[in-house]
């Protein structure tokens, strides 16, 4: 099976970039996954003050979100990091990379904002996703509501 999702590194007239591809396309079932912040499971936050742990626990949970869709990394398409500080960007590239191991970089944006919901929150992220459509027979994934 050939991927489901086409990488374009440099478009005609562009410049390359080792940080993402500037354009993704694909076919299958659209995942957008809201934007993950350092919180586990009881919703404490994990890495007060800390970056580096930040990032890594925030695709953890972006990890946790896309196999509850089907997905996984592979199947990320687009990525918006918002930081409070642009300095945090190498912590977040860092985890990205672990996370990715070797993967096509998806197309992605950084905004620096003034604050996140929490005050000691430095790091958010959202991703969107394509997933390969299901071969004939496969059931859907469970989709359930949980609050």
């Amino acid at each position: 099976m050939t991927s489901h999702l086409h990488h374009v590194p440099a478009p005609d007239g562009l410049a390359p970039s080792p940080q993402y591809s500037h354009v993704v396309w694909g076919t299958g079932r659209f995942v957008a996954i809201s934007g993950q912040c350092a919180l586990d499971a009881s919703g404490a936050v994990v890495g007060e003050g800390d970056a580096v742990v930040q990032a890594h626990q925030v695709f953890a949970n972006l990890e946790r979100c896309l196999a509850a869709a089907g997905a996984g990394f592979g199947d990320v398409v687009k990525l918006t990091y918002f930081v409070t500080d642009v300095a945090h960007l190498p912590a977040v590239r860092d985890a990205r990379d672990a996370y990715f191991a070797g993967a096509p970089l998806p197309a992605s944006s950084a905004v620096q904002v003034s604050a996140l919901v929490r005050p000691e929150l430095l790091v958010e992220i959202e991703a969107f996703a394509l997933v390969p459509e299901q071969e004939t027979g496969d059931a859907e994934p469970e989709l359930r509501l949980v609050r």
